[in-house]
């Protein structure tokens, strides 16, 4: 049995407080599904499933470019980072694995392959870093790393993408994340071809030495830390790169990484029609690349994007296969609540999306009868699926409230006593 960092015995009684409500919640919501020919149960088993991974760093506090204000009990070290990540499994079953970011979280292998076994924790995705300089580092990314205009400064970061592939071969990952910062901040400061064929030379080299069982996710952003141009800045470059390298590269979304109002919906649909639809970062935004919880400001983009991969799912889309991932920064909340709330958020909206009703949408699609149309979709979105959700978590051995029952065990208290306070001051992400 794995172990855990809350007591089991605390999150059993908090269940059985809980327990009868929910189940006359759950019988009722089911009485009316069965009504519109949903099984209830069904729908339930699917959400038991669904998983999404917890980012490393999203279990610190970020910060703006302005500055940083730490909170209680931060991680020290990737090992702080794992217990707080099984924290959030132990209690909301959805999270079953870890991303790692290289160099923050380099550590032995063996080390951490351990550190995550002994609480049922997988590793998921690699992320590398060459968007800021690591201690000691040779060669500065200060102008660009894989599209640098210098070979030796493409050359250290196509090494350390490869140094982070031989780390996740260890740690049973099969894939790799690359985001790049590069781009320019003045008119003529890059030439935009030159700069764009270095980077799909370097990408190249990489792509080339990935195991034949891994994926290679490149992900778009539109500007920061570039503000005039950025290298890979939209879904369409992104669909380029994942051309060019091969069958094994695939384009990221990170629901963030664009400018407002655009149709993300229909970004996903694009990439899964032509196969190239790699996975997502999930989190929310209300002004730009804002790395808010997921579902916070817009949770119905969340569930228009679901509705794309339901549909997917269900069609058997040829190569479907999407990683989910959350990327969220946490300035003024407790990171583990913000972290759980999130992966229910996505569970959320992929359970409102399993109750449109399939073939009335593509009647009306097909009548063009738009408002009846869209109101299918309301029909689905505005189902309260807070028992499945529940359900769910109670089956899968979690917590009906992980909220409540995280706040009772004192978690954030008693790792605030254990762990040296941090200092604030500076600004950046953790």
């Amino acid at each position: 049995m794995p172990e855990t960092m809350i007591s089991t015995d605390l999150v059993y009684k908090d269940n059985s407080a809980l327990r009868p409500d929910l189940e006359r919640d759950y019988g009722s919501l089911g009485e009316r599904l069965d009504r519109r020919g949903i099984a209830i149960d069904a729908i339930r088993e699917k959400v038991e499933k669904f998983a999404v991974a917890i980012p490393s760093w999203g279990v610190g506090t970020g910060g703006t470019r302005f500055a940083r204000f730490p909170g209680a009990g931060e991680p020290r070290d990737i090992f702080d980072k794992i217990e707080d990540c099984a924290v959030i499994q132990q209690l909301t079953r959805a999270t079953p694995t870890v991303s790692l970011h290289i160099p923050w979280d380099k550590a032995d292998p063996d080390r951490l392959k351990q550190a995550a076994s002994r609480f049922g924790l997988g590793f998921d995705a690699m992320n590398s870093n060459t968007f800021s300089d690591a201690k000691d580092q040779k060669l500065s990314y200060k102008f660009g790393s894989l599209s640098h205009a210098d070979a030796g400064t493409r050359r250290q970061a196509v090494e350390h993408n490869l140094e982070c592939i031989e780390i996740g071969k260890t740690l049973g990952s099969k894939a790799l994340t690359v985001w790049i910062g590069d781009g320019s901040n003045f008119p003529g400061q890059v030439n935009f071809a030159r700069a764009f064929e270095r980077y799909l030379d370097a990408m190249k080299e990489i792509y080339a030495e990935l195991p034949a069982d891994w994926k290679l996710f490149s992900e778009h952003k539109m500007y920061e830390p570039a503000f005039y141009s950025t290298v890979v800045q939209d879904w369409g470059t992104n669909y380029l790169i994942a051309r060019e390298l091969g069958e094994k590269a695939f384009c990221l979304v990170d629901l963030g990484h664009h400018a407002p109002n655009v149709n993300i919906e229909m970004i996903v649909s694009r990439l899964i029609q032509f196969k190239k639809l790699g996975g997502f970062h999930f989190n929310d935004s209300k002004y730009g690349d804002d790395d808010l919880d997921a579902g916070s400001i817009d949770p119905y983009r969340l569930f228009l994007v679901f509705n794309e991969l339901v549909d997917a799912e269900l069609s058997g889309a040829d190569g479907f296969e999407p990683a989910h991932m959350l990327d969220q920064s946490h300035n003024v909340t407790d990171p583990i609540e913000s972290l759980m709330l999130s992966a229910l958020e996505v569970q959320r909206a992929y359970a409102q999306a399993l109750l449109v009703d399939r073939k009335a949408l593509e009647g009306f699609q097909d009548d063009n009868d738009a408002l009846m149309a869209t109101q299918t979709l309301k029909a689905a979105y505005r189902t309260d699926v807070e028992p499945i959700l529940a359900m769910a978590r109670l089956r899968s051995g979690g917590a009906i409230d992980p909220v409540l029952a995280y706040r009772a065990a004192g978690y954030r208290a008693k790792v605030a006593a254990e762990r040296p306070a941090v200092a604030g001051g500076s600004g950046g992400i953790v």
